[in-house]
């Protein structure tokens, strides 16, 4: 559900209005200055338009991974608000993620989506797990550890063949970011799912930042950014962002409300003539 220059995937739906770059990096990317988003980073200017991303990595995945409603009492009776928090990735280097409030479900998941692409950044991949030696760039190179509240999530490199050993939160973001191995250690109350999500992204962050010098970056076949081959499959146009339910179950967007199982609809009443409590 991109929000930039992309057509829309609804039959009948108007064509977005053209992009009129508002800032300095917007328009030295509509002018070909820069064609990567790794030399948009780069620069050290802020992202202020998702258009940027749009144009520089187009076919981006996302995916909802939480949506919370919040209600507040006023005078005029009780106000609902929905707060989302949104991933979005290419599968191979690059991912962010965004969180909005808002009363309407739709228009906060595109907000955050939005918010998501202006948070994104680009990681480091290796083989750095001593029990490898494939050469590839599949799983963190380092050891790195992110927190957000209480919640800390510790990433460990994983030799070929693990898979992402991590929790269901915290899968579609080194999924998104193209690493497909992986050991994760928590701590803290990682029900709560915004913290978890946050502090795995800013143990992704710490990666970003590291400078590596060339002969270890020769050594553990770390790379920045892209290279070319994503993990992920093309994405659908029109396609709506996938939402994670409890779980970690996955469903649409538009699912309807719960239906009481067995035992779980209003008490009957007893028939008449019975006592209410046990007899003697």
């Amino acid at each position: 559900m991109s929000t930039g220059s992309e057509p829309s995937g609804r039959p009948g739906a108007p064509a977005p209005a053209p992009w009129i770059p508002k800032t300095e990096l917007g328009r030295r990317v509509a002018a070909g200055e820069l064609t990567t988003m790794g030399a948009v980073l780069a620069t050290g200017l802020r992202l202020r338009e998702p258009q940027i991303v749009d144009k520089l990595l187009p076919g981006l995945h996302d995916e909802v991974l939480d949506v919370n409603m919040v209600q507040r009492m006023t005078d005029s009776g009780r106000r609902f608000k929905f707060a989302v928090t949104v991933v979005v990735g290419n599968g191979d280097g690059f991912v962010g993620i965004g969180r909005a409030k808002g009363r309407e479900v739709g228009p906060t998941i595109r907000r955050a989506i939005d918010r998501a692409k202006l948070g994104i950044i680009e990681i480091l991949r290796g083989c750095g797990s001593w029990e490898c030696g494939c050469g590839r760039s599949h799983t963190v190179p380092f050891q790195v550890a992110g927190r957000s509240g209480s919640v800390v999530v510790t990433l460990k490199p994983a030799p070929r063949g693990v898979g992402l050993a991590v929790g269901d939160v915290v899968k579609p973001i080194l999924r998104f970011a193209g690493i497909t191995d992986a050991w994760g250690y928590t701590d803290g109350h990682t029900k709560t799912t915004v913290n978890y999500a946050q502090s795995a992204y800013e143990a992704l962050v710490q990666l970003a930042s590291l400078k590596v010098p060339p002969e270890d970056a020769e050594r553990l076949k770390i790379v920045r950014g892209s290279v070319g081959s994503s993990i992920l499959p093309p994405k659908e146009e029109g396609a709506r962002p996938m939402r994670r339910g409890p779980g970690g179950r996955r469903g649409g967007p538009g699912r309807g409300p719960m239906r009481p199982g067995p035992g779980r609809g209003p008490p009957r009443a007893a028939p008449a003539g019975s006592s209410g409590g046990r007899g003697g």
